[in-house]
């Protein structure tokens, strides 16, 4: 058996040296395993140093990079979201695992660190991006003062007299006019025609007016010029002023007394009556039904200076289609019109919306067949248009069954082509005249 160091040294020695030489002895082995430790903890540290400046480095290289990048685009990036985040922490991670192998495996804990402060450096990226497009926002969102520039006014005047209306109108009034049992006079025409269009530009411009509270609330109507102030009131009120005088004026002393009078009243039915009643009651749609109906007749009263039977019929042609029309549109604005605080059929009573449109639309069936019973057309007329009629028919009554925005869709275009040929169609089969009775039926 070996014998110890300690052994040894108390044969050899004895006495006082030979304490002193195994207390040296003693601490000698006992220190020696710190020192040891020491020099590789010294060495891994010298490891870890090494990696840190080459994880600090690749990160230099990175965001000195996305720095250039960010000078050569006028705008900032936008926000990272947490998935690219969490994907670019990842592919750090898969680099620091790259360098595993220069790194002792004592080391692993080491990597701490440089998690944190990649943690750290993304965040702060994505907040500065996020501080930049907050402020982008921001500015976006400022109130901006409206100025009114010359060249911008006729548009917004347009709008402001809502001139796609106002076209249907003038040209319905020039049907009334051109089917009218009378010699085409072109210089009534002319007034009749401008008189109508300048009382419609009135009468829109002071619905607007009236109603800049409510369309403030419905998506339809946000975006007029009243509602978001590119005009003041007081020039919509003075442009509605311009256009009545003149309009009226024009159809009373220019065509005839009659056709003034119908142009003043419904200027006073759209404006007074339709306008606040949209608030009050479903007899709404019914009045303005009315004020839709009236423009054929101005037309057929400038043209005769009367008001008779083939009048009547064209006023009822109009008054029937609007049903289908704006029934079909209004289903599919319902959340707009309840946002906006109007009592409208489609919102309060959809079943009766969807019964009225279909009744009138069978209505136009039997008032096409009375035209030529009326001397306004032919007898080709009814035969002629009972195709595009039964279409509208059957599609009020898709919308009367099915009730979806898909059926009212359908019914709502089909309106937008059906007056204009429906109308051609009677100038086409007009009745000339000196021909009463040439175009009936023998016996």
């Amino acid at each position: 058996m070996a014998a110890s160091p300690h052994t040894l040294s108390s044969r050899l020695l004895t006495g006082w040296g030979g304490a002193c030489i195994w207390y040296l002895e003693g601490r000698a082995m006992r220190e020696s395993p710190r020192r040891f430790l020491h020099l590789l903890r010294n060495v891994n540290q010298q490891w870890v140093t090494f990696q840190h400046i080459n994880f600090l480095r690749r990160m230099y290289v990175t965001q000195l990079n996305r720095s250039l990048k960010q000078q050569i685009k006028p705008k900032p990036e936008p926000a990272e979201s947490p998935f690219l985040a969490k994907t670019s922490l990842d592919e750090a991670k898969a680099e620091i695992c790259e360098m595993r192998p220069l790194v002792p495996s004592s080391l692993s804990l080491s990597r701490k660190p440089s998690e944190k402060a990649l943690i750290e450096l993304e965040p702060t990226s994505v907040t500065e991006g996020s501080i930049a497009l907050g402020k982008e926002t921001k500015e976006e969102k400022q109130w901006k003062e409206m100025k009114l520039r010359a060249d911008d006014l006729p548009g917004i005047l347009a709008r402001l007299s809502k001139i796609k209306l106002t076209a249907l109108v003038v040209s319905t009034t020039s049907a009334g006019f051109a089917l009218a049992p009378a010699p085409f006079d072109w210089s009534c025409f002319l007034l009749t025609f401008v008189g109508t269009g300048l009382a419609s530009c009135a009468a829109n411009s002071i619905n607007q007016f009236f109603e800049v509270p409510f369309d403030s609330n419905m998506n339809r109507t946000k975006n007029r010029p009243l509602v978001r102030g590119q005009i003041s009131p007081l020039l919509a009120v003075s442009f509605a002023t311009c256009c009545a005088v003149p309009g009226v004026a024009l159809l009373t002393w220019g065509v005839n007394p009659l056709t003034g009078a119908l142009g003043l009243f419904n200027i006073f039915l759209y404006t007074c009556c339709y306008t606040p009643l949209k608030r009050v009651s479903i007899a709404n749609t019914w009045v303005g039904a009315v004020v839709g109906a009236i423009p054929p007749v101005m037309g057929w009263t400038a043209a005769t200076g009367s008001l008779d039977a083939g009048a009547c019929l064209l006023g009822g042609i109009l008054y029937s289609w609007q049903f289908p029309h704006f029934n079909a549109l209004s289903w599919g604005l319902r959340e707009d019109y309840s946002r906006g605080g109007y009592c409208m059929m489609s919102v309060t009573h959809p079943a009766l919306c969807r019964r009225v449109a279909l009744r009138h639309c069978l209505a136009l069936l039997a008032m096409c067949a009375a035209a030529p019973a009326l001397d306004v057309t032919t007898w080709t007329f009814p035969v002629i248009a009972l195709p595009i009629n039964l279409y509208i028919s059957y599609l009020g009554f898709r919308f009367y069954r099915d009730a979806d925005r898909k059926s009212s869709r359908k019914l709502f275009f089909c309106s937008l082509w059906h007056l204009p040929l429906l109308l051609l169609l009677m100038l086409t089969c007009k009745r000339r005249a000196g021909e009463e009775g040439a175009g009936a039926p023998q016996s």
